[in-house]
């Protein structure tokens, strides 16, 4: 092991403050744990609170807002009553798994993977690192195929190429992970995290429908501004950095780049053509104004249109049909009955999150039904209005606020699920719309993803790093990953600001300022 990776690895002031977030980290509650506890807490503050007189004006009925006591009788037979129906229409839930099942299905049949490998295989050596991170990017919509498949690849790539294997890891966790919400093609995350902000909407306005592409535009240019940072950052500061990290792995046994087989290049081909035919029938179905997928007054970009009411579906189509093409194809679906397993598979992995769904749903539910989130909202409202602070300052503090929350709840939806019933209702108080405090959440929970420990998938690429220099540890990839973290905060932000400043639309349907 170098003296650089060693240096890496000590523990350094930033290393120590790092270890003693994993520390604390790992001592906190799973995140379904947290929200049983936090509805508990609700129910307990609707007791405490339900006699108390507010003077804080309820905007949705114009009166003097009244805390609801949920420990009462009524309220608790009222709960246990409603508790299917909560979370079988909780929105998030839908969503998640409606997608889930047409990307498993491109995903288990090889169909993602050969994409990827294509992709890579084509890059020039000089734009190799935009490209991985680009790739890394886009692999989002696989939701873990970046992580397994994508990071691995880079190192393997980068080794062939001469150049230093952890650096083309480091691009790709940073383009995986860091950039996790700056893709240009929407993903199931966009309705999902819209379905959460819609939610938390409804503890101020119950008619607010927010877009499911609302920060699609921004997202977009973010992917943009996040490749060209992400590569100066890695030609510029990790690989030189890393030039003295001698890699003392066994390179008998490094991971292999398997090549892409005439039969699954054919296939893929084949099915990538059907999937733009595809999209190009519907580009076609909804161009006529009288189209059955436009709204009333003849917008397709309207929440009540068609369309836009089904962008979930058209996720599960444009994965489903694809994946399931290639895979009887190439041979991995020999019938039906693989393609079914590939959906249960995709399934399965959504275990963990259905059960955090129930009771994220009983928490919200109670945080709306105990008015608490809309006291909360308005008299933090009017905190921040009495200390007069520019929009654009209280944004920046709801990213840097999201990152440093990241570093203990790793999971987007969950933090989003405990941090849009407060920022969200708060913000509109002051005039900030729904979508932009998503696009400011979206930027913080991306920003700090790649240098805390708690990150699930944080393990796996240490042992990716350790294939090619065994000393590798936490430390050494927390250190590698730092600038990345730091730019991507720093500068995302400011870009966030500039995009607003510039007036750029932030999505469909989306706006900047809510009419306070």
């Amino acid at each position: 092991m170098s003296q650089d990776t060693n240096t890496a690895a000590s523990p350094g002031m930033v290393t120590r403050f790092l270890n003693s977030i994993e520390r604390v980290g790992n001592k906190l509650p799973d995140p379904a744990i947290i929200f049983l506890i936090a509805m508990v807490l609700i129910w307990f503050l609707s007791w405490l609170f339900s006699g108390t007189s507010f003077d804080a004006i309820d905007p949705r009925t114009g009166q003097a807002i009244v805390v609801n006591n949920l420990l009462s009788g009524d309220a608790l037979a009222g709960f246990l009553a409603s508790m299917v129906k909560t979370f079988t229409g909780f929105a998030p839930l839908g969503v998640v798994l409606v997608a889930m099942l047409g990307v498993g299905v491109a995903e288990h049949s090889g169909y993602i993977n050969a994409g990827l490998k294509l992709m890579l295989k084509r890059t020039p050596q000089a734009l190799l690192t935009p490209s991985i991170i680009l790739i890394a990017i886009v692999s989002h919509t696989a939701t873990d195929a970046g992580y397994v498949l994508v990071i691995p690849i880079a190192g393997v790539i980068y080794y062939a190429m001469g150049r230093h294997p952890l650096a083309g890891i480091a691009a790709a966790f940073a383009g995986v992970s860091g950039g996790f919400s700056a893709n240009f093609i929407p993903s199931g995350i966009d309705p999902l995290l819209q379905s959460f902000t819609q939610s938390a909407a409804h503890i101020i306005d119950p008619a607010m429908s927010v877009n499911p592409l609302n920060n699609w535009f921004f997202t977009s240019a973010s992917s943009v501004f996040i490749v060209l940072l992400g590569w100066y950052i890695t030609d510029k500061i990790i690989e030189p950095r890393l030039k003295d990290t001698k890699v003392d792995g066994d390179t008998d046994n490094l991971p292999a780049f398997d090549e892409v087989t005439s039969k699954e290049r054919t296939a893929f081909y084949v099915a990538s053509s059907v999937m733009i035919a595809g999209l190009g029938l519907l580009a076609y179905a909804s161009s006529g104004e009288d189209s059955a997928l436009r709204s009333p007054n003849g917008s397709l970009t309207d929440f009540s249109a068609p369309l836009m009411q089904s962008i979930v579906p058209l996720i599960f189509l444009l994965f489903w049909i694809p994946g399931a093409i290639f895979g009887f194809m190439v041979g991995t679906f020999k019938s039906s009955k693989d393609m079914i397993d590939a959906m249960s598979k995709a399934m399965g992995s959504m275990a963990y999150y259905i059960v955090m769904a129930f009771f994220c749903a009983l928490f919200i539910a109670a945080f709306s039904q105990s008015n608490l989130g809309a006291l909360l909202a308005i008299e933090g409202a009017e905190v921040l209005k009495a200390m007069s602070l520019p929009s654009s300052v209280t944004v920046v503090g709801i990213i840097f606020l999201t990152a440093f929350v990241n570093l203990f709840v790793g999971s987007s939806s969950a933090k989003w699920a405990l941090l849009g019933p407060i920022f969200v209702p708060m913000l509109m108080q002051l005039g900030i719309s729904p979508d932009l405090t998503q696009a400011a959440y979206r930027v913080g929970d991306s920003s700090s993803n790649i240098i805390t420990p708690l990150m699930p998938y944080f393990p796996l690429v240490v042992v990716y790093c350790q294939k090619y220099v065994k000393g590798t540890g936490i430390g050494t990839l927390i250190a590698m990953m730092l600038p990345y973290s730091i730019a991507f905060l720093i500068g995302w932000s400011l870009f966030l600001l500039a995009y607003w400043g510039l007036g750029f639309p932030l999505g469909l349907q989306s706006s900047y300022t809510y009419p306070s």
